[in-house]
């Protein structure tokens, strides 16, 4: 009975071996064909500093104020509209008796133009015209641009512990008093 018991032994013991070899054979076989699904703990924050960069800003800032405009609006003196509408009849009687023939109408009209011409700076020189001086509010705005320096944090530099040992890190956002870390576990060679 012996040798029933020992072949069942050595049995036992191959197969056992055959486990134990392939097992990390076969996990590092899955491993390098991306087949291990991550394992993830926490670990403990020791700090975490903000990195900060500074940058500058600039924006634009409408000042608006009220002002006044002065305008002048210049008064004609009445009777000035009758005195060049009388230089160009006169001028035109003129023109009509200097023209004969075919430059008759051409005559005309130039001793009507030359002579509404004559009665206007006639009744400008004459005449009384005066200027009358206003005031009005105006509203007035410009755009100036102010500069001014904004902080900027970029992330965190993070130290933190795993199993007695300090790690470095920077992350985009503050921890807290917990860091979730990717534990990779593989075979050594």
């Amino acid at each position: 009975m012996k040798s029933k018991s020992w072949i069942a032994t050595v049995s036992g013991l191959a197969i056992a071996s055959l486990v134990l070899v392939a097992g990390p054979a076969n996990a590092e076989y899955a491993y390098s064909r991306g087949q291990s699904k991550a394992v993830y703990d926490y670990a403990r924050v020791v700090s975490a500093y903000p990195v900060v960069r500074y940058v500058t800003v600039t924006t634009p800032v409408e000042e608006c104020w009220n002002d006044v405009q002065h305008y002048s609006v210049r008064n004609r003196a009445p009777g000035q509209a009758g005195k060049t509408l009388f230089g160009a009849i006169v001028g035109g009687v003129i023109g009509h008796q200097i023209g004969s023939g075919r430059g008759n109408d051409a005559a005309t009209i130039a001793g009507s133009l030359i002579g509404a011409a004559v009665g206007s700076e006639s009744g400008r020189h004459r005449g009384r015209s005066s200027r009358s001086e206003y005031s009005r509010p105006v509203r007035r705005c410009s755009t100036n641009y102010q500069k001014h320096q904004e902080e900027r944090i970029d992330g965190y530099d993070v130290i933190y512990t795993y199993h007695g040992r300090k790690y470095s890190t920077r992350t985009p956002f503050d921890p807290g008093k917990k860091l979730k870390i990717r534990v990779d576990v593989r075979p050594a060679s």
